[in-house]
């Protein structure tokens, strides 16, 4: 089964050879008019494989919206009702509160492992406050490793909304967000989908409230906290994806020359910015890499059964003086981490320059364990081996920022649950390639 992915790899692997001919160094932003579905170069890969029967994956990389049981399983329902045939997989790669920045590094442990068929990529929301080129060089990241694992491998961008970025939406015009990924989509061919459009249809009729405890009858209570869907808003976003495939089926039946699989691969031959984040990795913490005293987790760890299956082995370290030292030659390097209510602090030191501040592993919202990143270096020398270590600070941070969350904050920051220097280190989030 996986020499689907290696045999892309080789034919990968000759590209490194041809100078890439880019779009421009740094695109043009502009905002474009809204769509509810952009056709663009179609699904005709996963539509035939459908028709065909057989088994069929489809991913969903994304935030809480994806990951919550809403649209994305009632998408999954649909898929295996209009296509009996077929045997359908659902590949949930939806993580809350996490942008295009996240998921172009756990793109290849999380969704291309399992070799999808189709990609659906949901950011919107999460890439709210991100730049244009950021969110380019993230999602141009998806697109490049998505085709360069499987060039069969369709890819559908969703746009979700909330309130706080429904400003132009609501006017028939894409958001800053949106309009980021519609002009990379129209770059690519990828087929887009905005579910803002029926959402704003109906509450411009008087059919739907975006926000509320409570709607009068026959309106729609759209969300609660102008965000997170209710059962109700999920069904149109579902909605909004079967009527765009019930339309890229019927485009597809009509137009013969689509009736057969294509390849993305020479979609490749381009680039639309000239620092994509294609290079982005995970890649796993060795032993070797660690001084001081360290313990890989068990799998019977509470911490390691929630965050495995994302963060793979996790390393725990609560010893003051503790270091994980790693060389690498690329631009870019973080960790894939945890952050909770007895995390410590650490000392970063890139290429000998110690940073001012520690970086806790702690904010207001740990009251529990929850996964994170901690920024190591950016904006690197490509061309240079970085040298970078991490230290275990003596000192906890300061947990005054959670006390808010806390009914009696003076109580309960003194017990053992707010106490510690602890930090949960999964694997290395990298831009290039590590050293030894």
């Amino acid at each position: 089964m996986m020499n689907r992915i290696l045999g892309s790899f080789c034919i990968g692997v000759l590209f490194i050879f041809i100078p890439f001919l880019c779009f421009a160094e740094t695109p043009e932003f502009r905002l474009v008019p809204m769509e509810q579905l952009q056709i663009r170069d179609g699904v005709g890969n996963v539509l035939a494989k459908l028709n065909e029967g057989g088994t069929v994956k489809i991913a969903y990389l994304g935030g809480s919206i994806t990951a919550a049981d809403g649209w994305r399983p009632k998408t999954t329902e649909w898929f295996k009702k209009t296509f009996p045939n077929a045997k359908i997989n659902e590949i949930n790669a939806a993580i809350g509160g996490t942008g295009s920045n996240l998921g172009v590094f756990r793109l290849f442990h999380d969704v291309l492992r399992h070799q999808p068929d189709l990609l659906f990529v949901e950011f919107a929301v999460n890439d709210g406050g991100v730049s244009p080129e950021n969110i380019w060089r993230s999602m141009e990241g998806i697109v490049r490793q998505t085709w360069k694992a499987d060039s069969q491998t369709d890819i559908v961008f969703v746009y979700t909304v909330s309130e706080a970025s429904a400003k132009e939406p609501r006017e028939g015009v894409c958001n800053k967000p949106m309009s980021s990924m519609e002009l990379l989509a129209d770059f690519y061919g990828i087929p887009s989908i905005n579910f803002a459009v029926p959402v704003f249809a109906l509450e411009k009729a008087g059919k739907l409230l975006f926000r509320g405890e409570s709607a009068p009858e026959g309106v729609i209570l759209f969300s609660t906290d102008s965000v997170h869907p209710l059962d109700a808003g999920h069904q149109i976003y579902a909605q909004a994806v079967i009527e765009s495939f019930e339309t890229m089926s019927e485009t597809r039946k009509e137009t013969r020359k689509e009736t057969k699989p294509v390849s993305h691969q020479p979609k490749l031959a381009q680039t639309f910015i000239g620092d994509h984040w294609e290079a982005a990795r995970l890649v796993p913490i060795a032993e070797s890499m660690l001084q001081g005293e360290w313990k890989k987790l068990d799998n019977n760890d509470n911490l390691q059964k929630s965050f495995g299956n994302r963060l793979g082995a996790i390393w725990y370290s609560g010893k003051p003086g503790s270091k994980l030292t790693f060389r690498f030659k690329g631009t870019q390097a973080k960790i894939y981490d945890l952050l909770g209510p007895n995390g410590g602090q650490v000392i970063i030191t890139v290429d000998g320059k110690t940073k001012d501040k520690p970086v806790a592993r702690f904010d207001s919202y740990c009251t529990y364990h929850r996964l994170a990143t901690l920024d190591l270096a950016v904006n690197l020398d490509p061309d240079v081996i970085h040298t970078i270590t991490v230290e275990v600070h003596p000192e906890q941070p300061s947990r005054q920022p959670v006390a808010f969350r806390l009914k009696e904050p003076e109580k309960e920051l003194a017990e053992p649950k707010f106490q510690g220097t602890n930090v949960w280190f999964g694997k290395l989030m990298l831009i290039g390639d590590p050293i030894d």
